[in-house]
């Protein structure tokens, strides 16, 4: 997960810096309204495909705003219709918290990925950890740390609460929460220095790509099943966007498409997430075609 960047007051829901993005408006009757502001949290997934949607509207006519903001507010503010649109929405298990708490204030707008998961992860030098069950003769080793992220994410909440209490985890360890970026930098420092170290982390990730890593056997089943992310909109999204509705209802990814987008736009290096996903794009054009139908013609990239 990638660093928020300047998180600052905005309005009652507490949003964060928000960054506009060119384009041009129209709300003709029977139309699309042309203005759509989309929440961003720092989650690579989230990175990638809000950036890929960046460049699909721009290209079709819309001005698109991204807030970036932090999980608790990017839900609140769907739901109190300061925010239009939310791509990285995960159930059953990572955020049915939120779903529950704004039910009848939010629209879901369907599944775009199905094999998404909560994992505890070690580098793959650390040979006699294999299972979450060998973790406890290993707390001294591991400075009785668990290297978290941001503490209101679903994934710090199933490990503090069901996957710790469940394998006596928390007699030996504290779970370490701070940000996604932060996680990043010490499995990065940690697994230059072949030093020991676990994290928590989800697939779809880059890390996996980056580093050799592996997921933590999980025999007692606690932090969850595979998952599937969806999109959410504010209470009215489909009747003022009934166009780019379907088209969000339409749109799936599997794990080599998500890979490889997320290589172009959130790797190590990336300073343009919006030209990674360009670049995407226009190797993709069948993506278009199956999510958009004939919206697509015209399209380049």
């Amino acid at each position: 997960m990638y660093s928020h960047k300047g998180l600052k007051g905005l309005a009652a829901a507490g949003m964060g810096g928000v960054l506009l993005l060119t384009g041009c408006a129209s709300d003709e009757a029977g139309e699309d309204l042309k203005e759509v502001e989309i929440a961003l949290i720092g989650w690579e997934e989230a990175i990638a495909v809000t950036h890929l949607w960046e460049v699909i509207l721009r290209e079709k006519g819309y001005e698109v705003t991204i807030t970036e903001t932090d999980l608790t507010p990017a839900f609140q503010g769907v739901a109190d219709g300061e925010i239009d649109l939310y791509l990285d929405m995960w159930l059953p298990v990572t955020h049915h918290e939120y779903m529950d708490e704004h039910k009848g204030r939010i629209e879901t707008l369907g599944s775009w990925y199905d094999n998404a998961s909560l994992t505890l992860t070690v580098p793959e030098y650390m040979e006699d950890v294999t299972s979450i069950d060998d973790l406890p003769e290993h707390s001294e080793d591991l400075n009785g740390t668990i290297v978290g992220i941001e503490p209101d994410a679903g994934l710090t909440q199933v490990t503090q609460n069901q996957t710790m209490p469940g394998y006596l985890l928390d007699e030996d360890f504290d779970l370490e929460t701070s940000t996604g970026a932060s996680m990043m930098a010490d499995l990065g420092e940690a697994y230059e220095a072949r030093e020991p170290i676990v994290v928590t982390l989800w697939r779809p990730h880059p890390a996996y790509a980056q580093y050799g890593l592996k997921d933590l056997e999980d025999p007692q089943g606690l932090m969850g099943e595979a998952e599937t992310i969806h999109s959410i909109g504010r209470s009215g999204f489909g009747e003022d966007y009934p166009e780019l509705s379907e088209w969000i209802q339409n749109w799936t990814m599997n794990d080599d498409e998500l890979a490889d987008l997320e290589v172009l736009t959130v790797a190590p290096g990336v300073e343009d997430p919006a030209a990674g996903a360009r670049e995407w794009l226009s190797k993709n054009p069948m993506f278009l075609e199956r999510t958009m139908g004939e919206a697509a013609r015209g399209l380049e990239f």
